[in-house]
């Protein structure tokens, strides 16, 4: 709105304001005329930004997302399979850890680290079910392990390095290496080895430059789950490059419905240069807490707890109470009941996708809760403006495989309940047919 529309609505509502402050007319105005100039002034700078924010492009997901909330609030009904986020609520125990967390006072800074409650049972959760040991000083909690990804960046990437990132990826990674000064390296894989690390194509994309792997398993975005046999394969092949540091994202190894998912920093020679990172989001359908940690050897996590202490400080301590929960009075087997809940839905939506012409996947997921199949059939295998088209046309919004860095794919995300899954095949395949 220019600063003459804001005056003129200002001079409007004058006789308003004096009756009920009794600023009269011709004071109104010179505060209005007031500010109109301010106003006007601001216009007229000629603001500077930082030139690495015009290299960091807005993530996709976010952005769809933003769409969708747009067209909801305007009145239309989308189907949205764009985000990862559970559409069950947090175990009952974490919601009333939370609640007694703020009725009995415990909302006050903690540690940067987070409590030594957290992360006492962190370290006993990873000594437990991965069999990998942190003692608690090398765990630093933070507000989501997207943030303890970049910090474990920013901890050991500057300008000369290159991080590589296997594709598909998450496609916050490139940014935040990018943000960090550093160059990212995109490592392809093929659809064919399931979108899986294969030890020569990282043997043949490894440098001498690389400073850092970002490894996620299980992967967003295509649910693949790299065994153990293959973790071993892929640290035979790091072993010649000693410098090379791995990030391990493992935030979705709860979400496993084939084989299990074992910790890299459990994989022989590689704990020592391995960051683990980890949360509560997917787990514990605890998004909105904003709860993860970093795990790491203490000259690693050292150098993350200086960075959080000059970003962030701690995270919030009802989320931590609440984790605190979540890993020690949630059971297995109603971790299990959630597993088996997105095994049914995962198995659904690809029962539906193997019936729709020209849709093909060759490996079924097996953790997370996303599948990437492959539409390069339709749109000359332009998946932006296929999905730019299906939410305009059938008010369904799914991500574009591009901005994973796997053209002619769309990523769906069916962590949402079973009749949103249905009403969105139906308008997929519909979409489809029309497009053929």
């Amino acid at each position: 709105m220019s600063a003459q529309r804001i005056l003129i609505l200002l001079l409007a509502v004058t006789s308003e304001v004096h009756s009920f402050t009794g600023v009269g007319p011709q004071k109104f105005a010179s505060l209005s005329r007031g500010c109109s100039e301010r106003l006007a002034s601001t216009a007229d700078v000629d603001i500077e930004l930082n030139p690495l924010v015009a290299s960091v492009k807005i993530s996709k997901t976010v952005e769809v997302f933003s769409l969708v909330k747009e067209m909801e609030a305007s009145g239309d009904i989308v189907t949205s399979l764009c985000v990862g986020e559970p559409d069950f609520p947090p175990p009952k125990a974490v919601l009333n850890a939370a609640m007694d967390a703020i009725q009995n006072g415990a909302t006050r800074y903690t540690a940067v680290t987070g409590t030594a409650d957290l992360r006492n049972a962190i370290s006993n959760d990873l000594k437990n079910r991965k069999g990998v040991y942190y003692p608690p000083t090398d765990i630093v909690v933070g507000n989501g392990a997207k943030q303890c990804v970049y910090q474990g960046v920013l901890a050991t990437c500057g300008p000369g390095d290159e991080v590589l990132i296997p594709a598909p990826f998450w496609p916050s990674y490139p940014e935040m290496v990018a943000l960090a000064g550093a160059t990212p390296v995109i490592m392809n894989t093929k659809k064919e080895d399931g979108y899986l690390v294969t030890p020569e194509a990282l043997e043949s994309a490894l440098t001498e430059k690389t400073k850092l792997i970002i490894f996620c398993n299980p992967s967003n975005p295509t649910g693949g789950v790299h065994s153990m046999q293959r973790l071993q394969e892929i640290a035979q092949v790091l072993e010649k490059y000693p410098k090379c540091l791995i990030l391990a994202d493992e935030i979705y190894e709860r979400l496993v419905y084939e084989g299990t998912c074992e910790s890299f920093a459990s994989v022989p020679g590689m704990y020592d240069r391995t960051m683990t990172v980890n949360g509560f989001s997917k787990s514990h359908a605890m998004t909105g807490m904003r709860l993860g940690y970093l795990a790491a050897p203490t000259k690693l996590s050292k150098a993350c707890t200086t960075i959080q202490s000059q970003l962030t400080s701690c995270a919030g301590s009802i989320s931590q109470a609440a984790g605190v929960a979540a890993l020690t009075q949630v059971s297995e087997e109603e971790m299990k009941q959630n597993v088996e809940i997105m095994r049914g839905k995962r198995d659904f939506v690809l029962s539906e996708l193997a019936t729709m012409e020209g849709v093909t996947l060759d490996s079924p997921p097996s953790g997370a809760f996303y599948v990437l199949p492959d539409l390069s059939a339709y749109y000359g295998g332009d998946d932006t403006a296929l999905c730019i088209d299906l939410l305009k046309s059938k008010k369904l919004a799914l991500v574009p495989g591009s901005s994973f860095g796997a053209p002619g794919t769309v990523r769906i995300s069916y962590a949402t309940s079973m009749e949103e899954l249905k009403i969105a095949m139906d308008k997929l395949r519909e979409f489809l047919q029309e497009s053929s």
